[in-house]
């Protein structure tokens, strides 16, 4: 952000385009963990007859990721999808992230975090805790305390969306822009709530129908004042896994659809019509970062999409 040109310093970060990432979290799952709460019932019985096989098959359909925090930090995420849980019968009461089986201890990712933008005091990311598993008031707590402890003063309070501006931001030397979806967020001043963060999902398989549903998000779904995720992620139905259970995610969707993908990210532009956050699995993949950074450039030539 701190190489953006001096031009799009003054504009809204809901007008921009942000790279980000989807299941942020799951370059790392846990083989030896239980399955996850939000399981369905047949989930959890194909793992508790084949165990440690059904789980290395699964892995193979819940990591949309490669690159860790730090990794995906460096090459210009800057948005973090997070989905946070409990683990079931744990003495200790630890959060975890969790997307079918679970990933790190929540304040682990979050120092990792924390890490990155105490070296770079020009960097804003945003941090997204759109799920919650078997969490009671006391986990919420726990979490909301965990987050004043690692990013302090760095944490931007919920004001109007359209107020936050890179220079804003730097001037008062806030870095981190935390969305919660719970009402707790309506309780804690650094908390913003989750519908100012809407990301419609198409779950859907085929590229031609995530592309038409993203377009028609933009022009139905895209609200003044508020940011706005456009998720280029497409969703394994259980006969697709079926069929590539051996090559997972990556190799039977992303990367075949990836050309189509991409194509569509290019022929957007950001501003209070178009574009404003957009994730991908794989973000290595297909130069996705770059170009959804290169959007900006827009401003910078004085055809900004308002």
């Amino acid at each position: 952000m701190a190489t953006l040109p001096e031009s799009i310093h003054s504009i809204p970060l809901t007008n921009l385009a942000i790279p980000g990432s989807h299941d942020s979290f799951s370059f790392y799952i846990d083989e030896a963990s239980p399955v996850g709460p939000e399981q369905p019932e047949t989930v959890q019985n194909f793992v508790s007859v084949f165990g440690t096989v059904a789980k290395k098959l699964m892995r193979k359909w819940l990591a949309t990721q490669t690159m860790s925090f730090t990794g995906q930090l460096g090459a210009g995420i800057r948005y973090f999808d997070l989905r946070i849980s409990t683990k079931p019968r744990d003495p200790d009461n630890e959060l975890y992230f969790a997307h079918g089986l679970f990933s790190a201890k929540v304040n682990e990712g979050l120092e990792e975090i924390n890490a990155f933008l105490t070296d770079h005091h020009k960097e804003v990311v945003f941090l997204d805790f759109n799920h919650f598993y078997g969490m009671q008031k006391y986990h919420h707590e726990k979490l909301v305390q965990m987050l004043k402890d690692i990013y302090g003063n760095k944490m931007c309070p919920a004001i109007f969306a359209q107020e936050v501006t890179l220079k804003y931001l730097w001037e008062k030397n806030y870095q981190v822009l935390v969305f919660y979806h719970s009402p707790v967020a309506l309780e804690v001043p650094f908390l913003w709530p989750g519908q100012m963060m809407p990301a419609p999902w198409a779950n859907t398989t085929d590229p031609e129908k995530l592309i038409q549903f993203l377009q028609a998000s933009i022009t139905e779904r895209r609200k003044k004042g508020s940011f706005f995720i456009s998720q280029v992620v497409l969703t394994p139905k259980a006969s697709t896994v079926v069929k590539g259970v051996a090559s997972g995610l990556r190799e039977t969707i992303t990367e075949r659809a990836l050309p189509a993908m991409m194509q569509w990210i290019r022929t957007q532009k950001p501003g209070e019509s178009g574009i404003n956050i957009v994730t991908a699995d794989f973000v290595e993949l297909g130069d996705f970062i770059n170009t959804v950074i290169k959007l900006n450039y827009v401003f910078d030539e004085g055809e900004a999409n308002t």
